[in-house]
């Protein structure tokens, strides 16, 4: 089937060229009959017939037979010799061997004035090209290189448009039931006959890859090129702006092209670039799709907005079992615990699937999980900090209650699968299936550590977001930053940590300006994307006191990290040091009455450490001693006569 279709692409070329070079030779005619005086009746009654590119050509820009006959003077003078010498005759100069204007309309039939309009489909599309001259009529003329290149049958695009527009090839993907769903109403857009113009398409969602993928398969099933263009790439200036607009529209319509107008990363902050985009799209009058991670509103454009769906939990299974193939049926089961943590698109799953080709069954699921929980870290990196997690259940120095609570978040995070999936609670609202955890205490009472304890129970990566970072005075910024996280999260099913809530969840502010309603939007944007994370999100402060209790209200789970007593402080001394580290004489008991938190005895221990490695010495009390009063110096405090009565003693 593909050797007759290019066979006929070949014939179709060929037949083109022939009849291409049979009109110019009919042109060069004309031009030597002129510079011969001879009659050229004979020549007006024979005209040969229009190569297809040329009549595609007119039909596209509305040329009239005049306009046609211009272009291939033109395209005669680039490839014909001869011509050079007959328009240098016509011209009455021998140093002016090229076509103008003035001789196109003493020398072809049926001239027309309006060549010499702006507004003219030659000038406006600049099919020709006009040099610079004092006298329009006499300036060379020459046609566009991609224009020849259309009319010779040759691939090309327009070099103008390479720092814009970039071509996106079809990879074959297939698509999900859900997403073929929306292809549908996509297509039914388009193809509807009742519709006077086709209405661009704004596809919102979070996943580009997706939505590429979608456009892809339209553009595939009704034989169109699809092109992408970054709309922070676009011109701020109004003159370069339209030029960018006309040359695109022309090389749509030379190419059968649509564009991609790709604004997932455009900031609502950036209103510069944004009012570029709309006057780019109210000015478009090809076939266009804008991607958008929120929607557009377009006064005086035809749109149709389609919202991604997410891929639904059974899809997810079934796309994964498509690209295993039948090592699916190996994992036991394992398969069910990646497809409910990842929330990844087709394209991942591919390439998931791809690298794990060669690998033995047994490496099968641990290589799987890796490279999943790997997806989101390019994406996080710049915006929160990966932290390496090291603590077990048993370095968790905790009152029982608060352990237990712990416990049943990480039985939560285990069994959500069955719970939302096989036992339906997932069908039933999309809301509310985040696992979202506030855990409030002072600093150093085992917030971060208990996260940590969470995140390798079931082998993620644990990102700590600072909010008062990711929180920005630009309207608009944070909602961005925010949107950013959650959604790299949902790939790589990370456990996102939330440091310092009361920096963005306070009591709201009474409403008196612009900043504070948008402050207030920050917090329910946050809330609300909480509420719909499908992995576990977990927010700390230092003052509990001072939240917002409508938002303690919408949290699963609430655990007080308690100052620690003498009691834990003394079991917690007696976990800090490694097997490895010689000590000698240390009693946990009485190192129980610093009064100090976890996170400051956890410096002392290291510190003391040190001193005893400068010494030669294993850690005695006294290293400790000399380390605790460096640490209470550090954060503006002495250490009481009944914490160091043993070494008073």
């Amino acid at each position: 089937m593909k050797i007759v279709a290019t066979e006929y692409s070949k014939n179709r070329h060929h037949i083109n060229l022939e009849l291409l070079y049979e009109f110019i030779h009919w042109i060069r005619s004309l031009l030597f009959a002129k510079v011969q005086s001879e009659d050229i009746h004979e020549l007006l009654s024979d005209v040969p017939a229009t190569p297809p590119a040329l009549m595609k050509l007119s039909e596209n820009f509305d040329l009239t037979e005049f306009e046609e006959h211009v272009l291939l003077l033109c395209a005669g003078a680039a490839i014909d010799p001869q011509f050079h010498q007959l328009c240098a005759q016509l011209n009455g100069n021998e140093k002016s061997p090229y076509p103008t204007l003035a001789l196109a309309l003493v020398t072809l039939p049926d001239a027309e004035w309006r060549i010499l309009s702006p507004q003219s489909p030659l000038n406006h599309w600049q099919l020709i090209e006009i040099a610079p001259h004092h006298t329009p009529t006499q300036a060379p003329i020459s046609l566009d290189r991609r224009i020849l290149c259309y009319l010779l049958g040759e691939p090309a695009f327009d070099g103008q448009l390479s720092d814009f527009v970039e071509p996106i090839e079809n990879d074959g993907s297939l698509l999900p039931p859900s997403h073929v769903a929306l292809a549908e109403q996509w297509l039914q857009a388009w193809t509807n006959p009742n519709r006077q113009h086709r209405p661009l398409i704004q596809l919102c969602g979070g996943e580009h890859r997706s939505k590429t993928a979608i456009a892809q398969a339209i553009c595939a099933h009704l034989n169109l090129n699809l092109y992408r263009l970054d709309v922070e790439a676009l011109p701020t200036t109004t003159h370069e702006l339209k030029q960018l607009t006309r040359r695109w529209q022309r090389e749509a319509l030379l190419s059968n092209a649509v564009l991609l107008m790709d604004a997932d990363e455009l900031s609502h902050s950036n209103a510069t670039q944004t009012a570029m985009l709309r006057r780019f799209i109210a000015s478009l009058q090809t076939l266009g799709i804008l991607t958008s991670t929120q929607r557009q509103h377009f006064a005086k454009v035809p749109y149709l907005t389609l919202d991604l769906p997410t891929i639904s939990h059974g899809e997810k299974r079934t796309i994964w079992q498509q690209h295993l193939g039948d090592r699916a049926a190996e994992l036991n089961g394992e398969l069910e615990q990646i497809v409910s943590q990842f929330h990844i698109g087709n394209h991942t799953i591919q390439s998931a699937c791809a690298t794990v080709q060669n690998v033995p069954l047994a490496e099968l699921p641990a290589q799987l999980w890796n490279y999943c929980r790997s997806q989101a870290r390019p994406q996080l990196e710049h915006l929160a900090q990966r932290i390496e997690s090291a603590a077990h259940w048993d370095d968790l120095i905790l009152p029982q209650r608060e352990k237990e609570i712990l416990q049943s978040i990480a039985t939560q995070v285990r069994n959500r699968a069955m719970v939302y999936e096989e036992w339906g609670f997932a069908r039933k609202a999309s809301r509310g299936l985040g696992i979202t955890a506030l855990f409030a205490g002072a600093s150093g009472t085992g917030k971060t550590m208990a996260a940590e304890v969470l995140a390798r129970e079931f082998q993620l990566d644990l990102y700590r977001i600072d909010l008062s970072a990711v929180s920005s005075k630009y309207i608009g910024e944070t909602e961005k930053n925010l949107r950013q996280i959650f959604d790299a999260a949902e790939s790589g099913g990370a456990v996102l940590l939330f440091d310092e809530a009361d920096a963005l969840f306070g009591k709201r502010t009474q409403v008196k300006d612009s900043h504070d309603r948008h402050a207030n939007l920050e917090v329910s944007y946050l809330l609300q994307r909480m509420e719909a994370y499908q992995g576990l999100a977990i927010l700390t402060t230092n003052l509990k006191d001072s939240l917002d209790q409508a938002f303690l209200r919408r949290l699963r789970f609430i655990i007080n990290f308690p100052y620690p007593q003498q009691e834990s402080r003394s079991e917690i001394w007696a976990s800090m040091f490694p097997e490895q580290t010689p000590t000698q004489g240390l009693d946990y008991e009485l190192l129980g009455q610093l009064d100090m938190a976890g996170g400051n005895i956890r410096s002392i221990a290291l510190n003391s450490a040190f001193i005893a490695a400068d010494a030669d010495e294993a850690v005695m009390m006294k290293h400790i001693l000399q380390a605790a009063k460096a640490e209470c110096a550090k954060i503006g405090r002495s250490l009481s006569r009944q914490e160091i009565a043993y070494w008073l003693d």
